[in-house]
């Protein structure tokens, strides 16, 4: 009998630091994050101060995530004060000067012309692979992928590029339900993460 006792005693809090501890995992892990870096040692960053960010590939399902990622990154390059981010009308017509076939995946020749077309240090180009609602069970909430590249204006070769997945179901989420953040925070997350990359 006193053997049980004890033992009642010590299993009950057991289970309750289990769940506590599954708890805190959930609320620190929150949305997923992960990022891969490549960043090419010789380039001298600094010099680059102006880019053109041509239009993103689209993986997803959403058919405006590569326009609507796209925008949301000019407008928060432009905010760090640090590049200036041409129009996207001037990316526009640079390459169609350019005779560019397919803008979202330049090649090197293709970058060098457009760089020299419309006079910028480098050319951002990226590809959204996943954007939108996903679903486990009853739970469900927004989720992004992104993967950028830069490639240097005069020869086109790439000096860096990163990925980032932002969002997802949490542990929280799966345990109590709920939604996750929105779609435009997830985005404008993963982007900055992208733009403290660059900058680092």
């Amino acid at each position: 009998m006193m053997a049980n006792q004890v033992l009642h005693r010590w299993t009950r809090p057991g289970w309750v630091i289990a769940a506590i501890m599954l708890l805190c995992l959930g609320a620190l892990g929150g949305c997923a994050s992960t990022t891969d870096v490549f960043r090419d040692s010789t380039m001298d960053f600094g010099s680059v101060k102006s880019v053109a960010v041509v239009p993103f590939a689209n993986l997803s399902k959403d058919q405006l995530a590569g326009e609507r990622v796209r925008d949301v990154f000019n407008t928060m390059l432009m905010a760090s004060g640090a590049i200036y981010a041409i129009p996207t009308g001037e990316v526009a017509r640079g390459i169609a000067a350019a005779g560019i076939a397919n803008p979202a995946a330049p090649s090197a020749e293709d970058v060098v012309k457009l760089a020299k077309s419309v006079k910028v240090d480098a050319v951002i180009s990226g590809v959204v692979r996943e954007y939108g609602d996903v679903r486990s069970g009853t739970s469900s909430a927004d989720v992004i992928s992104v993967s950028l590249q830069m490639m240097e204006g005069q020869t086109g070769r790439v000096v860096w590029s990163a990925s980032t997945t932002q969002g997802g179901i949490s542990m929280t989420d799966r345990l109590f339900g709920g939604g996750g953040r929105p779609l435009n925070d997830v985005t404008e997350k993963a982007v900055n993460d992208l733009i403290n990359k660059l900058f680092e």
